[in-house]
């Protein structure tokens, strides 16, 4: 019998990200100068660095160049940022051999096409409520929010709680 995604939580203890459309919206405003400028969660944000903070890797693999989305997630205490990446599968690989993480550990979260062959790899894949149908279809957990609006904060937060660590967060241990 198929795991809820509630039991596969119990052994995550890595989490990726995709950027456009998980981190941020998928909405780039283009400046007269051509610079492109995307938003991000707040919300997001504080969820990515409770992870980093309580121990779970944290990674960004993305084929967007940005580097205030890199200012930005180093600020948060994310070190693995993967900017520019042509092979996600090939990146992941890499990164889960550097640190010697079994794939059943990785919750990954992507929203198109760029993002479904790495997440055939791992133990939980996931998606925003906004993302590809073809993504929608192998993800094992789908949130109630789409991208940029929260969806990451909501799988950081659960997993934190079916492995009881997110009251660290709202009870006074991390003021």
């Amino acid at each position: 019998m198929e795991k809820s995604y509630k039991e596969l939580m119990n052994n995550i203890t890595t989490f990726i990200f995709d950027i456009d459309g998980v981190l941020t919206d998928g909405a780039v405003h283009v400046t007269e100068t051509g610079e492109m400028l995307r938003i991000m969660n707040i919300r997001d944000g504080f969820a990515l660095k409770a992870a980093v903070e309580s121990g779970y890797h944290v990674c960004v693999i993305s084929g967007g160049k940005n580097e205030g989305v890199r200012i930005r997630l180093r600020n948060l205490g994310i070190t693995d940022i993967h900017l520019g990446s042509p092979d996600k599968v090939e990146t992941f690989k890499e990164y889960i051999e550097l640190y010697n993480i079994k794939p059943e550990e990785v919750l990954f979260m992507g929203d198109d096409i760029p993002d479904f062959h790495v997440m055939k790899l791992v133990g939980l894949p996931t998606c925003p409520q906004d993302a590809s149908p073809e993504i929608k279809a192998i993800s094992k957990y789908i949130s109630h929010k789409n991208g940029g609006k929260g969806a990451v904060r909501e799988v950081i937060e659960q997993v934190m709680k079916v492995q009881a660590k997110w009251h660290m967060y709202y009870n006074g241990k991390h003021d």
